[in-house]
């Protein structure tokens, strides 16, 4: 069974940063983590679950206008991760970051929280 585990959440200072990680197992065989895309959405309470970072299997990115040219997404195919980077943190980035991929049906992490406080 596919599996995205998220890790590197908490809190910081707004201005500072953060380095999230997601990690994926359990893919069918002859399914290779290379040819996956994985994005990176975020939840903050009282608000819809919205996209803040994708990165393709040819390493073509999309980023919320929110966060373009603070937070960074890569990928490391040997170990089956997909970073983001997240730099100039504001308050407004607080929220439970989810890490979401498709292998025959969509897939999502557990979530990690990142709280940006003073």
């Amino acid at each position: 069974q596919v599996q995205l585990v998220e890790s590197g959440g908490g809190l910081v200072q707004p201005g500072g940063s953060l380095r999230l990680s997601c990690l994926v197992s359990g893919l069918p065989s002859g399914t290779s983590f290379s040819t996956l895309a994985v994005g990176w959405y975020r939840q903050a309470p009282g608000k819809h679950r919205e996209l803040v970072a994708r990165i393709s299997n040819i390493d073509t990115f999309t980023y919320a206008e929110a966060v373009k040219g603070r937070f960074t997404v890569s990928r490391d195919n040997a170990k089956s991760t997909v970073d983001l980077q997240m730099n100039s943190l504001k308050s407004e980035d607080t929220a439970v970051y989810y890490c979401h991929t498709y292998v025959n049906q969509w897939v999502w992490g557990q979530g990690t929280q990142v709280t940006v406080d003073s």
